[in-house]
């Protein structure tokens, strides 16, 4: 069975036809052309604005014409992470997937349901002529993934409605009526080229198949990071003996945490027999701490041919002092919603450039605006201790809960009467486009739900079939009700 088979038909029709659609971030002219085409297909009305995010409405149905409007929102980009040795090309080839039980997955790398079964909903909507609504308004932004810019650029008046329901949750019977603000903090460090000691040994440091995540949604489950995992060796090994570093490269994603990381080092050739000693032991050490959550962890060490050239001494240990001494994880819970993280950062990439520039991504979240500096302006000061030169991005805003919602109480309402519970109310720790779409819309009244999914921002990301169906029908049962 193939994914458009599956049940409703048409929420999975269109999730199949998008997935066909590559769609990274920033790259999103593919798919907004998709949009365009399906939105003249139906005869429906559509706008387009200077950032690229796209407005198709339609009409109510009949004996709905005095309702207000309703906006659905989801975004267009997918994280396009892969399984290393899985070649694919995120910009021209459509996603490769497969049914596993109750699951829907990709084939070696992340499947874009975040949002693109947001999206499908949306699609569904607009093109079933048979379900009761009022007016509706479908948005999609661009460049969620990467810095929000579709929601930043959007428009005062760009849609009418006062009413929004954002579509990229992922846990089914929960609704959501807050999420945290974040912003980046990016460190540059210069480095001089030297020429790699004679008489040493040379070798590939490895960690890799940790299970990594979204840095909001899976930043308190204790996984391991891999910048941080493979730096603690690498600040061991520096000061056991006179370590030299030839490369580092580890993580990718602002708001994934890193699954993967390398380093070619090199130690005197009289280190070289300890070296293998104590990256057995440290191995076993990592195993204790993480065996339960990192099941399939590798840290591996490959010899190899003198290098060329290393990095200079002085940016060497400024380096790997900074990235140890770096906070990676949840800092804060919060205190008004047991169970909500409500402060966090993560370490998530150091990549080498080819002007002798090696620069160290972390990103930041809080629900707490003054929070959210006070741990973006900690890893500042670790890095501007360490020599680095130092910006933050603008930032984004949180949601604030309001238990007072009317869309929340009639989500409750509808949920309760489809499936006899109650749904769980909550805040998110990741970062929603609602706070910017509150602050350019005063009064808007939002919620935010999805159907269940897993390993988002991973090849690991999996969706699951029957949330899918259930989180659908609860859509057409608030629309019914809005």
């Amino acid at each position: 069975m193939e994914i458009k088979d599956l049940h409703p038909e048409l929420i999975w029709k269109y999730f199949d036809e998008i997935t066909k659609v590559p769609r990274p971030s920033k790259k999103e002219e593919k798919i907004r052309e998709y949009l365009i085409d399906f939105a003249k297909k139906h005869k429906l009305t559509y706008k387009e604005d200077k950032a690229g995010n796209i407005l198709i409405s339609k009409a109510a149905t009949v004996g709905f014409e005095g309702r207000k409007p309703v906006v659905l929102q989801s975004h267009m980009d997918m994280v396009c992470e892969k399984n290393n040795g899985v070649e694919h090309d995120f910009e021209n080839e459509p996603i490769k997937t497969y049914i596993d039980g109750e699951w829907v997955k990709a084939d070696g790398t992340t499947l874009g349901a975040d949002n693109g079964i947001g999206m499908a909903a949306q699609l569904a909507v607009l093109a079933d002529d048979t379900i009761e609504h009022g007016p509706v308004e479908a948005l999609f932004t661009v460049d969620e993934e990467t810095g929000l810019t579709g929601a930043f650029a959007l428009e005062e008046g760009f849609f009418t409605g006062k009413t929004l329901l954002n579509l990229d949750s992922e846990d089914e019977a929960e609704i959501f009526i807050g999420c945290a603000g974040g912003i980046d903090t990016k460190a540059i460090f210069s480095y001089r080229n030297t020429m790699s000691p004679a008489n040493y040994h040379y070798c590939k440091l490895e960690v890799k198949n940790l299970l990594g995540g979204h840095s909001g949604g899976d930043i308190h489950l204790g996984r391991g990071n891999a910048n941080k995992i493979l730096n603690r060796f690498l600040w061991q090994t520096m000061n056991k003996s006179d370590m030299v570093l030839c490369s580092i490269e580890g993580g990718n994603l602002h708001n994934a945490i890193p699954r993967e990381c390398t380093a070619v080092i090199g130690v005197p050739n009289s280190k070289k027999e300890q070296l293998r000693i104590d990256l057995n032991i440290f191995i076993a050490e990592m195993e204790g701490e993480y065996g339960d959550t990192e099941p399939n962890m590798e840290i591996l060490m490959e010899s190899i041919d003198k290098q060329n050239v290393c990095i200079d001494m002085s940016t060497t240990k400024h380096l790997i002092n900074a990235l140890y001494a770096c906070p990676h994880g949840v800092v804060d819970m919060s205190k008004d919603m047991p169970g909500l993280v409500e402060t966090s950062t993560n370490l998530a990439s150091v990549k080498m450039k080819p002007d002798n520039k090696i620069v160290v991504a972390t990103s930041q979240r809080s629900s707490v605006e003054s929070k959210k500096y006070d741990i973006a302006n900690t890893c500042d000061a670790v890095f501007t201790l360490a020599g680095a030169e130092v910006t933050h991005g603008d930032g984004y805003p949180g949601w604030k809960p309001n238990l007072n919602s009317e869309i929340m109480k009639i989500a409750v309402q509808a949920y309760e009467e489809l499936y006899g519970i109650t749904p769980k109310i909550k805040a998110i720790h990741a970062g929603l486009e609602c706070g910017l779409f509150l602050k350019k819309y005063p009064g808007l009244d939002m919620i935010s739900f999805g159907p269940t999914m897993t390993g988002v921002h991973s090849p690991d990301e999996k969706l699951n079939i029957p949330a899918v169906e259930k989180f659908y029908n609860h859509l057409l049962a608030i629309l019914k009700k809005a």
